[in-house]
């Protein structure tokens, strides 16, 4: 075995931890969680392999790649390892509805299913799924790591879209476990993944491409850990050099933590933390959504004057600008006044009410044209927990008023989501694509990874097309 560069620096310690880490060393509930994880986001694959945007990211990729033998979820198609990566983050992502660490913002099973997929593929061998369970945790506890050595979610207000910035470390970190590099080549690895760190928020508004750009980083983590395997050698030390690192570059100007990489490996578990979604917008409008269905029974029959919503900086500049009519559903899906106004009337924020013809009816944007959004710079000196907190107000016509306060939404760590409730979330999301029973055999199958042999059976369930989610 080879040892890191330096292995009491920061990457050292990291990379030593994901060669020793053992199937032993996990707690029973971090091995679950993380199994129901990857059934959340592989539920999220499948309702977006066929939405419109998809069929387009699709048809453009695999008319680059060619084919090949990696399974591109949902289609009834194959194509290089590569491709299948970034298509099979694309449809993770391609609906909002897929998970986020809410302290340092990343959507880790659109990096993480994709990636071990693609390397399962590109090794061309039987892959355990304990194996696989493993190397997926890795990928949990690495990337909000990474994120939380450069501010976690102030990256948001800078405009930074975090995930892809981090992401490609948690693939990259996740492949070198499934692939056993040792941790000089993991060092390799986790110096390609920062130095293909990128992603810009603006794509949020419009652009379809913001599906994608965490689907960027899961292609190039998988290609990380493949070139270090080959003995291309990457950045030694990436995280904590001075000129150049990870952490100099993207911290540059703001507070950072290096050590938070490192900090507590084995001993704190992030994937604990990792919210599941229970609604199709960004994970900072959930507190939105959930107070708005609580007012909307008290607000029934009433004449809303205005609604106003006071909401801290990451939500405010992640998820609020005047909205011009009609919304893109990337749009729709990210802001809060539009997330707000939907679900006032329609009691919820799924796929239904991201269509073309919901985002541009005159009942929400009778009420969109009427709502406010403040932002409370006190609500950013409150613990982190707290800080995707929304404070909705709705004012009547005859002056009257009703307010509703999520202080942190269900799902949140301190109220997770549970495994019964995301096996719901799948089977109520999937019903929209396929027959029951293949539904269950894919729960059941991810639930039965660790004693799986191998991962082909659940290859083959995800390869067979599925029906259009919209239209």
């Amino acid at each position: 075995m080879n040892d890191s560069s330096e292995p009491d620096g920061v990457t050292g310690r990291l990379v030593t931890w994901i060669h020793d880490l053992t199937w032993d060393d996990v707690p029973d509930h971090v091995r679950d969680r993380a199994a129901h994880l990857l059934l959340d986001g592989l539920g999220c694959a499948l309702v977006g392999a066929q939405l419109p945007w998809s069929r387009i990211a699709t048809e453009a990729v695999l008319g680059i790649e060619g084919g090949g033998d990696a399974v591109v979820i949902g289609t009834g198609r194959t194509t290089t390892p590569a491709g299948a990566a970034l298509l099979n983050s694309s449809y993770v992502q391609g609906f909002e509805l897929d998970d986020f660490h809410p302290l340092a913002p990343l959507h880790s099973a659109s990096l993480l299913i994709p990636s071990l997929l693609a390397t399962a593929s590109h090794l061309g061998q039987d892959v355990s799924g304990r194996d696989l369970l493993l190397a997926a945790i890795v990928g949990f506890e690495v990337g909000p790591r990474v994120g939380a050595s450069i501010g976690g979610t102030g990256m948001l207000p800078r405009g930074w879209h975090s995930g892809p910035v981090f992401g490609a470390s948690a693939a990259a970190a996740a492949c070198a476990k499934l692939r056993a590099l040792d941790p000089a080549q993991s060092e390799d690895a986790l110096g390609f993944a920062a130095t293909q760190s990128a992603g810009l928020m603006s794509a949020q508004s419009e652009a379809m491409g913001k599906r994608m750009q965490h689907g960027f980083a899961a292609r190039n983590g998988f290609y990380s850990a493949a070139l270090a395997a080959a003995g291309y050698t990457g950045i030694d030390q990436v995280f904590e050099r001075e000129y150049g690192g990870f952490v100099a570059v993207y911290g540059e100007g703001h507070p950072t933590d290096v050590e938070a990489i490192a900090r507590a490996l084995g001993d704190r578990w992030e994937t604990s933390m990792v919210m599941v979604k229970s609604w199709a917008v960004m994970g900072g409008l959930h507190g939105a959504v959930q107070a708005a269905r609580a007012l909307r029974e008290r607000i029934a029959g009433r004449a809303v004057e205005r609604i106003d919503i006071r909401v801290g900086d990451v939500v405010y500049h992640h998820g609020w600008w005047q909205p011009t009519r009609p919304l893109e559903a990337i749009g729709g899906q990210m802001n809060i006044g539009y997330a707000t106004a939907v679900t006032l009337l329609d009691g919820t924020a799924l796929p239904e009410q991201f269509t073309a013809e919901r985002l541009d009816a005159d009942d929400v944007w009778q009420l969109l044209d009427r709502t406010h959004v403040t932002l409370d710079r006190a609500i950013d000196e409150l613990p982190q927990t707290e800080r995707f907190q929304t404070h909705l107000a709705v004012t009547f016509t005859d002056g009257s008023t009703d307010t509703e306060s999520v202080i942190a939404p269900h799902g949140n760590p301190a109220d997770p989501i549970t495994n019964d409730e995301v096996v719901a979330k799948f089977h109520a999301l999937t019903e929209r694509v396929m027959d029951a029973d293949r539904a269950a055999a894919i729960v059941s199958t991810v639930r039965g990874l660790a004693d799986a042999d191998s991962i082909a059976p659940l290859a083959g369930l995800l390869a067979a097309p599925v029906g259009r989610a919209l239209d």
